[in-house]
């Protein structure tokens, strides 16, 4: 089946108002702001390089599109003052001597949708390689190595070495790093604030602001001694982020002595530019509840999830209120147990101001299995899993208001491979939700049921499927020695020698959906990278990787019963052009493969 042939579940030809909702400038300045968005520089300029491109697009052939509109979608248009400046300037030649014909709106897929120029003649070619024995990173146009110690610009012809940090032992590495982009309409004290940087956390409890182009260290703060920081993650974008330490455990000699650990996380929440605390709190399985296992913070709310699948959520802000002890900021002096210094400064770190002595008010509770929660959409709404494995794979999206389940809101690929297809609330903040299975990618979007404006139900945009034939499988199989063997399935849904999506991304600068599309043919995978259109699904640039990708190793466990055993490996890949391949170590154990981390660490296995 021909990619581009499914690409959209309406079919090749748009209607005429779904195109003005894709090309007109008009419907995109005046559309309502739908899910969550950030303020950051970085942000700003890529939407109003968006506005641009659509600008352009549409003064070379303004006028034409708008007779091609419907009457609702003129009327909207005419009221926009960039409408009414086409009509006045706009001919069927623009000032340029480009017929309304030429426009991109007109060309296909010739042009990325208005957002870019790789035209169907765009070559790629390999012009630089580097090889790492640690994860390669890419943030707004540079690669990051080593652990983000070594940092080059991707925007040049070939890589340049933007700056090199110096080698540092392994008890001060870099653990966790979050890209910092300025705020818009804001003053800043530091003429550095306008300008990228990094936000570091180290092996040694230090959390450090780096400059993008230099590496040269802006602002350094000092956690603490007491327990070990690990993790770095926004609650809002941008504004404030959250430093989380790694599961708290007693000394040995404590356990021995049966000293239960009721404290099992530890939260340091800050805002950024300028650089300025909150607070730091302790998460106590005596207030949260003694099942539970992790906690996250988002969007101001603390998430915490139990091991018997329930998902609960609290205000942050009437934690702080309710149980803050004392508010304090960096290089304050303050008093705490005693001793004296100054916040954020080394030795004494920062203090514990928020102090839980009770149950906080509970928000949201849900059960799902494995604790899958996500929110998203518009309205809000929430997608789960119900808590039983025989539902496992099954996807229920629920409003989030009073948990009524959406029209047409269970989800289910029924799909047979090793590894099961995933759902998540698109990244691009349009409230769709992205499904994806080893051989199909679902693109869902919420809409208002007729007569009933309180239920909304779940369809497709559009769909995408990997490119197969329909070979017809032969269930019996015959042995050497004559024996029958019935096969319990013709093949899996991601068997290598078919085409299988790797990985899905969203690329917001572009806004295109980047697709890694692998195929097993004999020994080496063969794997191309397809670009497309975000709000379509339709294939814009297909490009071919030279170099092979290794998906699945084959190793045959035993002849006598014609069994397989496939060793799966993890394939990561950080951006559409610039990619990393790891793949993880399999030890054999008779019954079970498992399968392990660099560091030995078994992280599941896979029955044999």
């Amino acid at each position: 089946m021909d990619p581009d042939s499914s690409a959209s579940a309406a079919g090749t030809r748009l209607h005429s108002s779904d195109a003005f909702r894709i090309h007109s400038i008009c419907f995109l300045l005046m559309r309502r702001t739908q899910g969550f968005y950030t303020k950051d520089a970085g942000f700003v300029y890529r939407k109003n390089m968006g506005i641009l491109r659509k600008l352009i697009c549409q003064l070379a052939g303004g006028p034409r599109f708008l007779k091609q509109m419907t009457s609702d979608a003129r009327e909207n248009c005419e009221n926009c003052p960039v409408s009414a400046y086409l009509a006045r300037n706009c001919s069927q030649e623009d000032g340029l001597g480009t017929p309304a014909s030429s426009c991109p709106t007109d060309r296909g897929t010739n042009l990325l949708d208005c957002n870019g120029c790789f035209t169907e003649s765009t070559t790629f070619r390999n012009v630089w390689t580097k090889h790492s024995t640690s994860p390669i990173t890419y943030q707004s146009g540079k690669i990051y190595l080593e652990n983000y110690r070594y940092c080059l610009s991707s925007i040049t012809p070939e890589p340049r070495i933007i700056y090199q940090m110096p080698a540092c032992p392994k008890s001060e590495k870099i653990e966790d790093v979050l890209l910092l982009e300025c705020p818009v309409g804001e003053v800043l004290p530091n003429p550095s604030d306008y300008k990228p940087s990094l936000v570091v956390l180290t092996a040694h409890n230090w959390l450090l602001r780096l400059s993008a182009t230099t590496g040269e260290i802006l602002e350094k703060v000092y956690l603490a001694a007491h327990c070990k920081f690990r993790y770095l993650s926004w609650d809002t974008p941008q504004d404030v982020m959250v430093v989380k330490s790694i599961q708290q455990k007693h000394p040995g000699a404590a356990r021995q002595a049966g000293v239960q650990q009721s404290v099992l996380f530890v939260l340091a929440v800050f805002r950024v530019l300028p650089l300025s605390f909150i607070g730091m709190l302790e998460l106590d399985k005596k207030f949260f509840g003694n099942s539970m296992t992790d906690a996250s913070m988002s969007d101001s709310m603390l998430i915490v999830t139990h091991s018997t699948g329930l998902v609960r959520l609290y205000s942050f802000q009437t934690i702080s209120e309710q149980f803050m002890l004392q508010r304090v900021d960096l290089g304050q002096e303050y008093n705490w147990n005693g001793k004296i210094g100054i916040v954020g400064k080394y030795p004494f770190g920062i203090p514990y101001n928020i102090k839980i002595t009770g149950a906080p008010d509970l928000l949201f509770e849900v059960s799902s299995l494995e604790s899958t929660f996500q929110i998203g959409g518009f309205p809000w709404h929430y997608i789960i899993t119900p808590n039983k494995k025989s539902q496992k794979g099954i996807f229920h999206v629920c409003s989030l208001k009073d948990h009524t389940l959406a029209k047409n809101g269970v989800q289910e690929m029924k799909c047979c491979s090793l590894e099961p297809d995933w759902i998540t609330f698109h990244p691009d903040s349009s409230g769709r939700i992205l499904h994806v299975g080893p051989n199909l990618i679902k693109v869902l979007k919420l809409k208002e049921v007729e007569g009933n404006t309180e239920l909304q139900k779940v369809t497709e945009d559009f769909i995408i499927q990997a490119s197969r034939e329909n070979n017809i499988e032969n269930s019996i199989t015959v042995t050497s020695s004559g024996r029958i063997v019935k096969n319990r399935f013709n093949s899996l849904d991601d068997d290598p020698e078919k085409e299988t999506f790797q990985i899905v991304d969203y690329e917001d600068e572009l806004n295109l959906l980047s697709i890694a599309a692998v195929t097993q043919i004999g020994s080496d995978g063969s794997a191309r990278l397809d670009l497309r259109c975000n709000e379509r699904g339709t294939r814009l640039k297909s490009i071919p990787f030279v170099e092979s990708w290794d998906v699945v190793s084959i190793s045959k466990a035993n002849e006598s019963y014609n069994q397989y055993l496939y060793l799966v490996s993890f394939i990561h890949l950080y951006m559409p052009y610039i990619y990393n391949i790891y793949i993880t170590n399999a030890i054999w154990y008779g019954l079970f493969i498992c399968i392990c981390n660099e560091d030995g660490e078994c992280r599941g296995h896979i029955p044999g």
